[in-house]
């Protein structure tokens, strides 16, 4: 399928996603969000798709939510109070749930960042599972900036693996974060010296990903998310049911077949 503002292309059961508006530096306005939540529920259902690795065309990865869409939004002052807050309130759920389809996507999704990730660029890559970056990115909590208050996800999500304190310091400040703090802090997984060499170490993990059970990896993402956001006891619990219901695959079993005779596993999709 083709689309508009982002490249999709798969092989060897790893979906690559770019996101494809240079001349915006990668800034996106509604019909690009709305197309990135398209993007990642098909690829989150389809077969032949294990991992997927998400990158930006151009000089930067993301410059975040495009000015027009902003304006848009400024457009609505015309409207009476009531109907005006409805109107936001639903454009900044809908654009909420944009970026939730790429933490809800039942496939590992790597981000793989260059340059600066910038406002809505961060709401992005927070919701990603796997985050590396180049030694020339930069991050940025750039609403404070623009008197306003981030509201796609940042704030809920960078929290429950950056310290609190030091998303606060971004967020009040809206300082640049460059990437060897970003590694220190837990913000990324790793850095590297170029896009080149960042991208080609990013395909390296997701193939080695992609040679997993598939059915293993969609539960240890589910499972890890749901850990995240409950207790200890919720999860043990969560992930008993879940080893009750799906331990006994197929998956297992050729793992013991392929052990026995001393092969790599070959899972099916």
């Amino acid at each position: 399928m083709n689309y508009t503002s982002f490249r999709v292309s798969i092989h060897q059961k790893i979906a690559q996603v770019s996101i494809d508006r240079p001349q915006k530096a990668n800034a996106l306005h509604l019909e690009a969000w709305k197309e990135m939540k398209l993007i990642f529920e098909s690829l989150s259902v389809q077969k032949d798709v294990r991992v997927i690795v998400l990158s930006g065309e151009g000089k930067l990865f993301c410059a975040g939510i495009d000015l027009e869409l902003l304006m848009s939004v400024k457009d609505l002052e015309k409207v009476p109070d009531g109907n005006r807050s409805e109107a936001i309130y639903a454009l900044v759920r809908e654009l909420q749930e944009c970026v939730t389809a790429i933490e809800a996507c039942h496939k590992p999704v790597l981000a793989a960042i260059h340059n600066g990730c910038i406002g809505g660029g961060v709401d992005i890559i927070a919701a990603c599972d796997l985050r590396y970056c180049t030694d020339d990115t930069y991050f940025t909590i750039k609403e404070i900036d623009m008197g306003m208050v981030a509201d796609l996800g940042t704030l809920q999500r960078l929290p429950k693996f950056v310290k609190p304190a030091v998303v606060a310091e971004m967020a009040y400040t809206g300082r640049p974060v460059m990437a060897s703090e970003a590694c220190d802090i837990g913000l990324v997984n790793r850095q590297f010296d170029s896009k080149e060499t960042m991208v080609e170490e990013v395909m390296k993990i997701a193939v080695g990903v992609a040679a997993k059970s598939p059915l293993s990896i969609r539960g240890t993402k589910q499972v890890l998310r749901q850990s995240r956001d409950h207790s200890v006891a919720e999860g043990l619990d969560f992930v008993a049911r879940w080893n009750s219901t799906m331990l006994l695959s197929d998956d297992l079993t050729e793992t013991f077949k392929a052990i026995q005779e001393k092969r790599k596993s070959n899972f099916e999709d």
